[in-house]
């Protein structure tokens, strides 16, 4: 059964439920553990949504889909490639992505999350899927120009771990299939990316088996899968939505 699940505040309370058409209802418990519907309601006009997990940490691949690789000329990798998000930069949907002090060109990537629901340390392929909670929308924000400035030090992490520069949500999908889905980023109404999930090089389960030999992985932790073509610059007061159908869209400005 495909769920929608969110995380959001309530009269001053920290809360969590599912989308239920128009309405939100409300679940006791644990997202990754027990949880029971309450079957109370709740109008989404009365909350207010927050990212819908709180990760220990976010880690984003790079050169994971074909179709990218194959334009930038790069050679398949043999393993997961991949960096870590800084907390600070995790953004609530409909939070404002602010541009750095450092300037320069910014530049989204829409990008499919793969949701930790079970500690995973060192699981076989196999078994990983069984440490997937699901799957939410992403928006691995890039200050393109700091990237590789110094010659001597590719500076991935500052690049992308400003504040702000990690949207995602507003749910996680949880029972749903990601190889058929689709990733789509819209600027400002346009759509700027198109891509398949099934073009990744290392599968979720793949990629969450092999980072698992590296790191723990905890319930809530986020896996961004990498992006494809299509990427771009965003300039202030333009609007980024990312949208993979059967999960939903994350929107955010940026000022």
């Amino acid at each position: 059964m495909i769920r929608h699940w969110l995380r959001f505040m309530h009269q001053d309370s920290l809360r969590f439920g599912t989308l239920e058409g128009k309405r939100i209802q409300l679940w006791e418990g644990s997202m990754f553990g027990k949880a029971q519907a309450s079957g109370v309601y709740l109008d989404p006009g009365d909350v207010e949504l927050l990212t819908p997990t709180a990760p220990s940490k976010v880690l984003a691949l790079w050169n994971n889909f074909g179709a990218l690789g194959a334009k930038l000329n790069l050679a398949p990798p043999l393993e997961p490639l991949y960096l870590i998000k800084a907390p600070n930069s995790y953004l609530n949907p409909q939070g404002i992505i602010r541009a750095p002090a450092a300037g320069g060109k910014v530049v989204f990537e829409g990008e499919l999350g793969i949701v930790i629901g079970k500690t995973a340390s060192q699981v076989a392929e196999r078994d990983a899927g069984n440490h997937i909670f699901g799957y939410t929308c992403a928006n691995d924000v890039t200050a393109a120009e700091i990237l590789n400035r110094d010659p001597t030090f590719a500076q991935w992490v500052r690049a992308k771990g400003f504040d702000t520069f990690c949207p995602f949500g507003p749910v996680v999908a949880s029972g749903i299939d990601p190889h058929g889905l689709r990733v789509k980023t819209w600027l400002n109404g346009e759509l700027r990316q198109d891509y398949p999930v099934s073009d990744m090089l290392f599968s979720p389960a793949r990629l969450v088996s092999l980072i698992s030999q590296d790191m723990s992985l905890y319930p809530g932790d986020l896996i961004l899968c990498g992006t494809s073509v299509g990427v771009g610059s965003m300039k202030p007061g333009s609007t980024v939505e990312i949208e993979i159908e059967g999960i939903g869209k994350l929107g955010n400005r940026f000022e």
